[in-house]
């Protein structure tokens, strides 16, 4: 359901960058890693640990691992290992006053090229999409609507809670989201979530199945979402609407 919500992640995190060195490098306590009997990396006393690390991994990682490559990721994790075991040679201040500028020139400049690719991606399929699909329409907004199944029931507004089934996917068929996997329908105020769904489902009625193309000016712009929905992303739901309240 997070997927489909109006708020999307927050800014890019600031951080040094200091000399390369190995990754492995970067172990917890300098500690071997070894499988537990459990197939985890450690055992049960150490997987807390672990796990907030792949905690602060997923809070910025979406947004840092489209940014860098292999060596300046290394580099990025050096920076982090010594600021927080406080083994940096240098002030972690006087590095942020001095690189801070060049810092966010290259998350900008960088950051703006893969939104640019990601919606001419995006437009490419929605172009693609509407030839292969002669009942398809493309809305003024840009959205693009493709009747699987006709309604006959009420048909939403903005004020109605719906009850839906969906399943979404990026344009590489990656899913991101789906109540159909989880095998349970939701329901949700129609406001409270994006606009591509807000305008798709008022086209639909009770008992209606639909194809929603939804360009990323109708869903996350070019904030993107989470860890798998990337700034300018094209997103694609199937929705089954059942009930409107």
């Amino acid at each position: 359901m997070l997927s489909i919500l109006k708020s999307a992640t927050g800014a890019f995190t600031s951080l040094s960058l200091p000399r390369s060195r190995s990754r492995a490098a970067f172990r917890l306590g300098g500690l071997m890693r070894q499988m537990s009997s459990s197939g985890m990396p450690y055992d049960d006393t150490k997987m807390p640990f672990y796990a907030l690390g792949v905690n602060v991994a997923k809070q910025v990682g979406s947004q840092i691992k489209t940014l860098v490559d292999e060596e300046e990721l290394d580099i990025m994790l050096e920076g982090f290992s010594d600021t927080m075991r406080g083994t940096s040679l240098h002030d972690g201040n006087a590095i942020l006053s001095k690189y801070a500028m060049a810092l966010n020139q290259v998350i900008t400049e960088r950051s703006n090229t893969i939104v640019d690719h990601t919606k001419a991606a995006g437009a490419d399929f929605i172009a693609n999409f509407l030839d292969c699909n002669e009942e398809a329409l493309q809305t003024e907004s840009g959205l693009v609507y493709c009747s699987i199944k006709e309604g006959n029931g009420m048909q939403p507004s903005s004020e109605n809670t719906v009850e839906v089934h969906y399943h979404g996917t990026l344009i590489d068929g990656t899913v991101f989201d789906s109540s159909v996997q989880r095998g349970q329908t939701i329901s949700f105020p129609l406001s409270n979530v994006i606009r591509g769904w807000q305008e798709g489902l008022a086209m639909m009625k009770e008992g209606g199945k639909a194809t929603l193309v939804i360009p990323s000016d109708l869903a996350y712009g070019d904030n993107g979402s989470g860890d798998v929905i990337l700034p300018g992303a094209t997103l694609v739901f199937e929705v089954e609407l059942f009930k409107v309240n």
